[in-house]
């Protein structure tokens, strides 16, 4: 009977810590959570929106979110390479993100558009072309 608890304790200590490495996993490709894909929401509209997101050399990943109108949207950013930087101008975000320091941004999407967020902290040569877009609908 000893054996058997002791069994059972550890398949479930096996279990659990194998569902969470896939969670860690998922989200740390910039997955956007909850339950969202390719960066489009889909729970309603009026609620928070989180996503998951990585900055390198020279790319934001998801590379494009859309949320709708009046929706909080946090993003959850990590540099995974050089400090870098987000900024989306529109809606008065200029965060620098250093490497491995998740960075937690909050706004209201109050605005109805596409907007560009970029890299503002000079990260090497592609620099320029590091860009983002938010599709508010």
């Amino acid at each position: 009977m000893r054996k058997f608890v002791l069994f059972l304790v550890l398949s479930v200590f096996l279990l659990s810590a194998c569902s969470r490495q896939n969670q860690e996993e998922l989200v740390g490709q910039g997955t956007p959570v909850p339950g969202n894909l390719n960066g489009k929401a889909t729970d309603n509209p009026g609620t928070t929106k989180e996503f998951r997101m990585t900055a390198k050399q020279f790319a934001f990943e998801p590379a494009a979110i859309e949320v709708s109108k009046g929706d909080r949207v946090r993003l959850v950013v990590t540099s995974i390479d050089v400090p870098h930087g987000i900024s989306i101008p529109e809606y008065g975000i200029n965060e620098r993100l250093d490497v491995g320091k998740p960075v937690t941004i909050e706004f209201t999407a109050d605005k109805e558009g596409t907007f560009t967020s970029f890299c503002s902290v000079f990260c090497g040569s592609g620099h320029s072309s590091m860009k983002g877009k938010i599709v508010v609908k």
